[in-house]
């Protein structure tokens, strides 16, 4: 019994190790790193590891499938890579896929629908690089529990904490077939090898222990890698009592401030699509099979460090090229789109705003000197007020701008045994609030009207250009027919063949310019401009960018600014109001005093919150201009051609894919490394696991008849997201978890 477990323990973990060393981890040793699939490099990097699926067929299909979660492993979005190797050249590749937005993403070839799912790729001969997004299942669940000193904590309060610290990964397989085993309808999984890898630091992570995993320290950082088979326990039906095959991996430490950088975990099932069943027979050379496995194992894990390097960089920095491959696709969007409307009214239009930058740039200069004035005069009644508690004989914290409500109030609560003034304090404050629905409504509707009358000069200065443009194609029209007896169309055809003089062309201009200033066209022009922006579509467009604007952050903050403002100012002043002062007459005489200063203050206070409310209005409705002519800046420069446009979209395209010499540096480094590992694994297949899986008869015919069945069902699964019959393929699955930092 013991020989069979250390057998299984060894083959198992070997088939681990070795299904995953063949997937490509993308990393830079010294540059970013990326959370979404590169274009075009994903692909080309696995080549090596799928040659041999379309060596033999005319078209295979090697699929990678990104999965970006939450730090507890939820999923956030799936991002599936799918590689079309032509091995036979062919023009056209039918393919079958489910995902949306399917996006070419290293050449320019197209592809038309022909049928549910199905698609007929121009290939020209051409292997086809795509990718595409998904909400399907995944065949593999993870998910990621934290404790803190032996109590469950979430992964955002853990941050920054300090303790002793465990960390789980749980792994669910939910891909099986239902097939037959010795006569029996048994449900068997898909075999899925699940490596776990992050990098810890040493100044953060102590006494580092791992269940079902490695370590790997290099002194600064701990590499922890973990493995596990789901599923595979339930294949065998062998009892833990025999063998526990993990489908955990566990994390303990010792940790000071916790964080924690991504995690990366690949499953893929292709180990056990390279296992030949057809010689699990025989048990001949199991015991010399063992000590060559062995060692086979201690090379291939010894050969993992060498990957160290790679791993922590990819684990660090994997954000980085994700985010600009997602600005570059943003921008593209907003270009294609956006460009037959940039290139009318942009001049007047910039002029406009330029203006009204100007206007409010100047008025939001003298901010500071206003409130700077009115804070010196707040300062000066503090320190007067300082002085007469001082005269008073009364020992209290120095007032300032922020403590003097609460210092005056502890004051004089202390000197009104019945808590006159904290009581009418408390009604006005609840009285304030109750009403606080109401002051946002108020503060929403400021704010909109603002924003509604920026958006609305805006589109005015548009349909202006828009209308003033197309009655001056109106005026040339009836100038040239007056002037030389031809239409337009015609005159413009004698001018492009030379039958117009210059004269006559100089003549025609200045005629048509006159008549653009006669009051009669700037009059239609005026009343063109007013229908147009009294029509529906106008009214709708305006109403459509203020919703946008209202949405956005600035304009959120400053709302929510302006209401706690006019509530602490409406506080302030209901505390000043005759009516609550007449409540406080009542106070013991020795809070009177101080009652009486607390009000004056207060209504000071109101009119310093107002100043500083209407200051914070002129400096957002500036710098709203500020952005709002920078933009239009550059719908300047961006609108003159769509070629310009288009020329900085390639520009950063180009920039993308200069940066992929670097990414395939880092990916070399990571092939350097893992040559100790392809020489152990040579060993392995060759001299190792054939024998050792001939070794199980006898009482384990059981255990051979399901492993046969569990390569079998591992062959089945060949794609994620479609394939046609005939097409070989592979698929694995990468994910990566969001870092664990304090904010």
């Amino acid at each position: 019994m013991n020989k069979t477990k250390k057998m299984m323990a060894v083959l198992l973990s070997l088939t681990l190790c070795t299904g995953l060393i063949s997937t490509s981890i993308y990393a830079q040793k010294t540059g970013d790193t990326q959370t979404d699939p590169p274009a075009g490099s994903t692909e080309t990097e696995m080549a090596d590891a799928s040659d041999a699926t379309s060596s033999d067929s005319e078209v295979s299909k090697d699929e990678t499938v990104y999965v970006l979660t939450e730090a507890d492993g939820s999923v956030r979005k799936v991002i599936v890579s799918d590689w079309l190797k032509n091995a036979s050249a062919l023009d056209q590749i039918s393919d079958i896929s489910d995902l949306e937005q399917i996006e070419n993403v290293k050449g320019d070839e197209t592809f038309t629908l022909s049928g549910q799912n199905e698609a007929l790729w121009d290939a020209r001969g051409n292997d086809i690089y795509y990718q595409g997004t998904t909400t399907k299942e995944l065949p593999v669940d993870i998910a990621v529990s934290y404790e803190l000193d032996g109590n469950t904590i979430s992964a955002r309060d853990l941050a920054g904490k300090s303790g002793q610290v465990t960390i789980r990964f749980d792994y669910t397989n939910r891909q099986s077939e239902t097939v037959q085993v010795d006569g029996k309808d048994e449900t068997i999984y898909v075999p899925f090898a699940v490596l776990t890898g992050t990098v810890l630091d040493n100044d953060i992570f102590r006494n580092v222990e791992v269940s079902n995993g490695k370590l790997i320290n290099d002194g600064d950082h701990t590499t922890v890698i973990g493995l596990a088979l789901p599923g595979l326990q339930n294949n065998l039906a062998l009892s833990k009592e025999t063998i526990d095959l993990p489908d955990y991996f566990e994390i303990r430490a010792d940790v000071t401030n916790f964080r924690l950088g991504t995690t990366m975990t690949i499953a893929s099932n292709e180990v056990f699509c390279d296992l030949d069943d057809e010689k699990l027979e025989s048990a001949d050379d199991l015991e010399s099979s063992m000590n060559q496995l062995t060692t086979a194992m201690d090379q291939l894990l010894d050969g993992a460090s060498s990957l160290s390097d790679g791993l922590d960089t990819l684990l660090e920095k994997s954000g980085t090229l994700a985010d600009g491959i997602e600005q570059v696709a943003s921008g593209a969007g907003a270009l294609k789109s956006g460009a037959s409307d940039l290139n009318s009214g942009v001049s007047q239009l910039k002029s406009g705003s330029s203006q009204l930058s100007s206007g409010l740039n100047q008025l939001s200069g003298n901010n500071k000197t206003l409130t700077a004035g009115a804070k010196q005069v707040f300062n000066s009644l503090l320190s007067t007020a300082n002085k007469q508690l001082s005269e008073a004989g009364l020992t209290v914290s120095t007032l300032t701008i922020d403590n003097y409500a609460r210092v005056l109030d502890q004051t004089i609560s202390s000197l009104d045994k019945n808590a006159v003034y904290n009581q009418a304090l408390a009604q006005v404050t609840a009285a304030v609030e109750a009403k606080r629905p109401d002051i946002e409504n108020a503060v929403t509707d400021a704010v909109r009207n603002q924003v509604t009358a920026q958006v609305t000069a805006v589109v005015q200065e548009q349909v202006t250009k828009k209308v003033t443009a197309a009655v001056k194609e109106q005026v040339a029209g009836q100038v040239i027919q007056t002037a030389a007896g031809m239409s337009k169309e015609e005159y413009d055809a004698a001018v492009e063949a030379g039958l117009v003089d210059e004269t006559t062309q100089k003549a025609v201009e200045q005629a048509i310019a006159e008549q653009m200033k006669s009051d009669e066209v700037q009059k239609t022009i005026e009343n063109n401009v007013a229908a147009q922006m009294d029509t529906d579509e106008i009214k709708a467009t305006i109403a459509s960018n203020t919703d946008t604007q209202m949405q956005t952050e600035a304009i959120r903050k400053t709302i929510a600014e302006n209401v706690e403002n006019q509530v602490k100012k409406a506080i302030s002043e209901n505390m000043a109001s005759d009516e609550v002062q007449s409540k406080l007459a009542a106070a013991s005489e020795g809070a009177k005093s101080i009652i009486s200063l607390k009000a004056s203050l207060d209504a000071y206070n109101g009119f310093y919150l107002g100043l500083l409310t209407y200051t914070d209005g002129v400096a957002s409705a500036a710098s709203g201009a500020a952005q709002l002519n920078a933009g239009i800046s550059e719908l300047s420069t961006g609108a003159a051609k769509l070629n310009t446009g288009a020329a900085e979209l390639y520009d950063g395209t180009i920039q993308l894919k200069n940066g992929t010499p670097a990414l395939i540096d880092g990916i070399t480094q990571l092939r350097d490394g893992s040559v100790q590992l392809s020489d152990g694994l040579n060993q392995f297949n060759e001299e190792g696991i054939q024998k050792l899986v001939s070794a199980l008869d006898g009482d384990l015919d059981g255990v051979i008849s399901r492993l046969k069945a569990t390569i079998q069902v591992s062959e089945n699964y060949n794609n994620f997201s479609g394939i046609r019959e005939d097409m070989p393929g592979q698929v694995k699955f990468i994910y990566r978890t969001d870092e664990i930092v304090a904010k």
